[in-house]
């Protein structure tokens, strides 16, 4: 009873060791990471890709992530106009796989606080430096593109990849934000004051074309009056003319020598002119011997 016992035992003894033993000698690499291997402390230039690998029992692998990773980071700023401006910025970056063996031997695993928080908080202090605190906040997609290409220009080589830069927030002190508002209501009164003024000169503008339009106006219709009177005058008068044309030109025609003397007796009035000689109606024989 007593040797079967020592017997499992040893037979599970034995499983276990041989368990440890596989296990000791395999290793795998998820997707989107590299496995650097160091034998007693030395890193080998060779790179696991993602599966599954056998190695020595004293060797170890150290998992290096190569996917897209997020890093926000909090940090403040002189802007060109000297205020201090308060930053966060997510970043998002990769190591390069066919650097993954010199970032972990330069620096380790803890790259990304040796490596890229220290190139964010460096090269936006130098970005910031090119823009007022105003101008930081219009110009926000200048400000991330320049932190986009000053973080690849600094840490491509070492082996990061920044994918995208984004600006979470822009604080400022409170003195510099009141200081911008008093500002920004200054810049609306004036505005409403000089969209009032413009509306005013719209307006007399407007009035003074079309005072000047109306007079025009008045000015041709009293022109057109004028000549539609005169023309009516004119024509009338032409009629008169016409009509009276017409009449002497009957009475022309119907007057002969024995009218003329009817007519000159009819108006006689019986009376002989004092004044001698012949007679301005007719003419009287002399009673004188």
């Amino acid at each position: 009873m007593n040797k079967s016992y020592k017997a499992i035992i040893t037979v599970a003894v034995v499983i276990i060791v041989a368990v440890i033993a596989a296990i000791s000698v395999v290793t795998t690499i998820p997707a989107g990471h590299t496995g650097v291997v160091t034998t007693f402390g030395k890193v080998s230039e060779t790179v696991l890709q993602e599966g599954l690998h056998f190695k020595m029992p004293w060797q170890t692998v150290h998992k290096i992530n190569n996917q897209i990773t997020k890093l926000e980071v909090e940090t403040e700023a002189f802007s060109k106009d000297l205020q201090t401006v308060s930053t966060v910025i997510a970043v998002q970056y990769r190591v390069d796989k066919s650097k993954s063996y010199s970032i972990y031997k330069e620096v380790g695993a803890n790259y990304e606080i040796i490596l890229v928080t220290p190139a964010v908080n460096e090269v936006l202090k130098a970005i910031t430096a090119q823009y007022t605190a105003e101008e930081s906040v219009t110009n926000r997609v200048a400000v991330s593109a320049g932190l986009l290409e000053g973080l690849n220009g600094k840490l491509n080589d070492i082996g990061i990849i920044i994918e995208d830069v984004n600006i979470i927030n822009f604080d400022f002190s409170e003195a510099y934000i009141s200081a911008i508002e008093e500002k920004q209501v200054a810049e609306q009164r004036l505005l409403k004051a000089q969209t009032e003024a413009e509306e005013k000169k719209v307006t007399a503008q407007a009035e003074a074309d079309a005072n000047l339009i109306l007079a025009e106006a008045e000015a041709q219709a009293k022109a057109k009056a004028r000549l539609i009177e005169a023309e009516a005058e004119a024509e009338a008068k032409e009629i008169v003319a016409t009509a009276e044309s017409k009449a002497n030109a009957l009475i022309s025609e119907s007057l002969n020598q024995n009218v003329i003397d009817y007519k000159t007796v009819e108006k006689w009035n019986g009376e002989l002119p004092v004044a001698t000689g012949t007679t301005p109606f007719i003419d009287i024989p002399s009673t004188r011997q």
